[in-house]
């Protein structure tokens, strides 16, 4: 797989990421602990070297996971993780205070198995505790040799520049597809100014966009998007129109609508780098599929055009979720 670099920060990682999350959280029931690393290691072996956890994804199983999985190539590969809430837990609320920042990256470093974390985010902007008391913290982290790149995910561009002066900042995590396009007014802009990469998670709108959900699909009943508002069933049907496109354009291209919702971010930045996250191999190798797969502008253009004549019905977390989260 080829590879990119996240900004200036000269790290490069994989054209495309592993988001491991759903593997042990959000989706329903955890995947059994073998099909979990037999899969990271599939994806270690078609080319992807970077991979996405947090201390939130169990909390702390998502990350004893990785270093378990990805302990025989450690040196081969770059591994994201984050801090930022109570006790690990999202519906907490935040926690950002330097000694708690300390005490998650001591800990994370425990689970992944490492001597240093190669990407270390800020899961949400803490409004508690001024961002530049962050940065300081991860810098100083940065040069005791125990966290190499400073993150941020879903930090507005007020966040972002006052982090940055502090610690520059090498990646933004936030969402970004086809169907969550809200970067591109000042996110994206910002980026590109400071030198700083995307990490868009849900590329692939949480399941949506691959064509393989419809307005019957049924959920487990502990999977997140059972209460999400975009994938109520009304909703569902609403936004159809936009995969169908994508189902279209797939067809010509003799590949599939992930591989051209992927297909689409790649085009936009050469810093940007999604990270699909899956629970089935022949998924896996699909979403790598994406970063061979060539998109002309005729077909960026077909894709925006649809966008742009299309209404997406549904905000895209619930209103508790949004509060516990800092949004």
């Amino acid at each position: 797989m080829k590879t990119r670099t996240l900004g200036n920060s000269k790290l490069e990682v994989s054209a495309l990421g592993l988001g491991c999350m759903g593997l042990s959280y959000s989706y329903g029931p955890a995947t059994d602990k073998e099909k979990a690393i037999k899969l990271i290691r599939e994806a270690y072996d078609q080319g992807v070297t970077f991979f996405d956890t947090a201390e939130a994804y169990g909390p702390n199983e998502n990350e004893k996971l990785l270093g378990e999985a990805l302990q025989p190539f450690r040196k081969e590969i770059v591994i994201a993780t984050k801090f930022g809430f109570k006790d690990g837990k999202p519906d907490q609320g935040q926690d950002s205070r330097p000694e708690h920042i300390r005490r998650v990256a001591e800990n994370s470093l425990k689970h992944l198995k490492t001597d240093v974390i190669d990407l270390f985010y800020q899961h949400r902007v803490d409004t508690n505790v001024p961002m530049e008391d962050v940065a300081g913290t991860v810098k100083d982290l940065i040069q005791e040799g125990k966290v190499k790149h400073f993150g941020l995910s879903e930090a507005g561009v007020a966040s972002i520049r006052k982090a940055h002066a502090v610690q520059p900042v090498t990646a933004l995590q936030s969402e970004y597809s086809i169907w969550w396009r809200e970067p591109e007014k000042e996110i994206i802009p910002t980026l590109e100014e400071l030198g700083i990469g995307l990490v868009p998670f849900s590329p692939l709108g949480k399941g949506f966009l691959t064509g393989k959900i419809n307005a019957d699909t049924e959920f487990d009943k502990n999977d997140f998007r059972n209460r999400v508002p975009r994938f109520s069933q009304e909703n569902r049907k609403a936004n159809q129109a936009l995969v169908d496109l994508l189902g279209k354009i797939a067809e010509d291209k003799e590949a599939t609508p992930a591989q051209i919702a992927l297909g689409w971010l790649l085009y936009q930045k050469p810093w940007i780098v999604p990270i699909p996250g899956t629970t089935k191999s022949d998924r896996l190798t699909e979403n790598i599929g994406a970063a061979s797969i060539p998109l002309s502008s005729s077909d960026i253009d077909k894709i925006d055009a649809a966008f742009a004549q299309t209404k997406i019905q549904g905000d895209r977390y619930p209103e508790n979720f949004m509060k516990a989260a800092g949004k």
